[in-house]
C-alpha cells in the first residue's frame, strides 16, 4: 500500500501539531529511558507511573532489562496530549547559499584569487576524529567528499586531542582564514568549557577578529556556537560544501581577500 504524503499534508494544521504513530494526531510517543530501580514488576509499574506524570496517558510498558546493580531499562509506549505550533518555531541558522565543492572552487578562484586556508582538530580531551575527519579529509564522508578535495583550498586536520593552544599556534603559523573545532564528548558539558576556553584564548591573542572561528559536532547549533562567541556553528547532517560556502562567502564579505 502506497502513503499519499501530499494528500495527508493538507489536512495537518501546523498550529497544532501532535506525535503521528498509526494515525494522524494520535499521540503517540516511544520513551526509552532507564531508572536507577531494580528490575521487576514493581519497576515496569514504576517506569509507567513516570510516564503518566509527564502528561502521558495510556502508558504501556512493552519491554523492560536488568542493566544490573538496581538499574533497569525501560520502552515505554504512550499517548502524547500536548500540541504544539508549529508555524511560530524560528531556528537561528547559518544563512548562506550552498556551493558545490566545484562552485566553491570557481566562486574562490573568481573573488579571492587565493587558496583558502582552514585548520582544524577535535580539541581538548576529545579522541573522536570521526567529526573533524569527515569535513576535512578527502574522503569525506556519505558521498561528500572533504575540503581536501576542494580546489584552491589547503585543509589542515591536525587530529584528536589537540590542546586550544597548539590549534591557535598553528593557525598563526600557516595564517589560516578559518579554524575549525570540532567537539563529540559533550558528558557534563565539557565541551561548553573547551569551546569557551578556546575563543577566551583567541581573544587574548588578538585574533578573534582576525581568522573565522567555526565549532561543529552532534551537540553543537548556530545558535549555540554564535552565544559561545563564534562566528557559525554546524550539527548533524552538514557536510564539508556547507562549511566552506560560508567561510569563502564570509571572507569576500569581510574584505578578507
Amino acid at each position: 500500500m502506497t502513503c499519499n504524503c501530499n494528500t495527508a499534508n493538507n489536512n495537518i494544521d501546523l498550529t497544532k501539531v501532535k506525535p503521528y504513530g498509526d494515525t494522524l494526531n494520535d499521540g503517540q510517543m516511544e520513551f526509552a529511558f532507564t531508572l536507577p530501580v531494580p528490575f521487576g514488576e514493581e519497576a515496569s509499574e514504576a517506569a509507567k507511573n513516570y510516564v503518566k506524570q509527564m502528561g502521558v496517558t495510556e502508558p504501556n510498558c512493552v519491554y523492560s532489562k536488568d542493566m544490573g546493580g538496581g538499574f533497569t531499562f525501560f520502552i515505554v509506549y504512550g499517548k502524547a496530549q500536548h500540541t504544539i505550533d508549529y508555524t511560530t518555531i524560528k531556528v537561528p541558522k547559518v544563512d548562506v547559499e550552498i556551493m558545490d565543492r566545484v562552485a566553491c572552487g570557481e566562486y574562490i578562484e573568481q573573488n579571492i584569487k587565493r587558496e583558502v586556508v582552514m585548520v582544524g582538530a577535535s580539541t581538548g580531551t576529545d579522541a573522536h576524529t570521526v567529526g573533524i575527519d569527515a569535513i576535512m579529509n578527502m574522503k569525506g564522508f556519505h558521498g561528500h567528499f572533504g575540503l581536501e578535495r576542494f580546489k584552491n583550498v589547503k585543509a589542515i586536520n591536525m587530529g584528536s586531542q589537540v590542546p586550544n593552544e597548539e590549534l591557535i599556534a598553528k593557525a598563526i603559523e600557516v595564517k589560516a582564514d578559518a579554524i575549525l573545532v570540532s567537539q563529540t564528548v559533550t558528558q557534563k558539558d565539557v565541551h561548553i568549557q573547551n569551546l569557551t576556553n578556546m575563543v577566551e584564548l583567541m581573544e587574548a591573542e588578538g585574533l578573534r577578529d582576525k581568522i573565522l572561528l567555526i565549532c561543529g559536532g552532534p551537540r553543537i547549533s548556530h545558535e549555540l556556537a554564535q552565544e559561545l562567541g563564534y562566528d557559525a556553528g554546524f550539527g548533524p547532517h552538514t557536510y564539508a560544501e556547507h562549511v566552506a560556502s560560508y567561510v569563502i562567502t564570509e571572507i569576500v564579505k569581510r574584505g578578507r581577500i
